[in-house]
């Protein structure tokens, strides 16, 4: 295989579409700090933001890799075509390469920690054995209901909060208010992807929330992590009048069509493009509530 197509396909390996997951948390946390304390060291978002991906990319390549030696990438996948079960790549190169990434977050983390403390060390020791056993282990996280509190955790609350805690030195009500509406709509990503999933899951003796709550109970999940972020954004703009934070509620328009879409669209290849604009809808949220915390 050529130089150009190799790359290509570790850059599909890595699900760049889900990194702004990774970032949208760290940004606002760092918003929020300028804009709430009036205090934003650069240097520890820059890392943490580094770090975050880092894990997010590694968490991504893990997932491919034991997900197919599971036997959960089956001719019935409906989702994207993964390396591992392609036969792109072997699951040791995949495995080998994730475990890289989880090192190079965790030397950003020597440096988070000199800044942040104990504090942000428990969470990136978390952070990092979270992302091995969403798919690692004897007890995959991601087979089992728990998946969508694991991102709301450390997608949302657990990002937000510790970015603004290394940028402010302090913590404060609103970034973890924040954090539990940025943790919601990554919630939002991975029930999609479940919902979609759900019979390929079942197969290989997954037990997801999807799974359990049933296509009917599992949309209206989703139209709740979707849609209580833009509550929680009148909570913030209570909390802080003296920034514009409810400029996040403009996402709301592009939420409510995602919401419409999964109740209209069967579960199958179709809710493709759902999980992707349900990432975007996050990135846009965070991006108005980012600016709203500045201006």
């Amino acid at each position: 295989m050529s130089g150009a197509p190799k790359f290509s396909v570790w850059l599909a390996a890595m699900r760049p579409r889900t990194l702004s997951m990774a970032l949208a948390p760290v940004f606002v946390g760092g918003c929020l700090a300028q804009g709430l304390v009036g205090r934003a060291d650069l240097p520890p978002i820059l890392v943490a933001a580094f770090s975050a991906v880092c894990i997010q990319i590694a968490t991504n390549l893990f997932n491919d890799a034991r997900d197919f030696e599971r036997g959960g990438d089956g001719a019935d996948r409906l989702g994207p075509k993964r390396a591992a079960a392609s036969g792109l790549l072997t699951p040791h190169e995949i495995k080998r390469a994730a475990y890289g990434f989880f090192a190079l977050a965790a030397l950003g983390g020597f440096y988070l920690v000199a800044v942040g403390g104990w504090p942000i060390l428990v969470l990136g020791l978390l952070s990092i054995l979270s992302g091995w056993a969403y798919t690692g282990g004897p007890a995959p996280i991601s087979y089992t209901p728990l998946g969508e509190l694991f991102v709301i955790v450390f997608f949302g609350l657990g990002a937000v909060g510790g970015t603004f805690w290394l940028a402010a030195d302090a913590l404060a009500p609103a970034p973890l208010i924040a954090g539990l509406a940025l943790g919601l709509f990554a919630a939002g990503v991975l029930m999609v992807n479940n919902y979609r999933d759900a019979a390929a899951d079942a197969r290989v003796g997954r037990r997801t929330l999807a799974i359990l709550a049933g296509q009917r109970v599992s949309r209206a999940l989703f139209a709740a992590m979707t849609l209580a972020p833009f509550l929680l954004a009148g909570v913030l703009t209570a909390l802080a009048p003296q920034r514009a934070l409810w400029l996040a509620l403009g996402a709301l328009p592009m939420a409510w069509a995602q919401v419409r879409q999964l109740y209209a669209e069967p579960a199958g290849p179709g809710l493709n493009a759902l999980l992707a604009r349900t990432a975007q809808t996050q990135a846009l949220y965070a991006l108005l509530l980012g600016i709203g915390a500045l201006v």
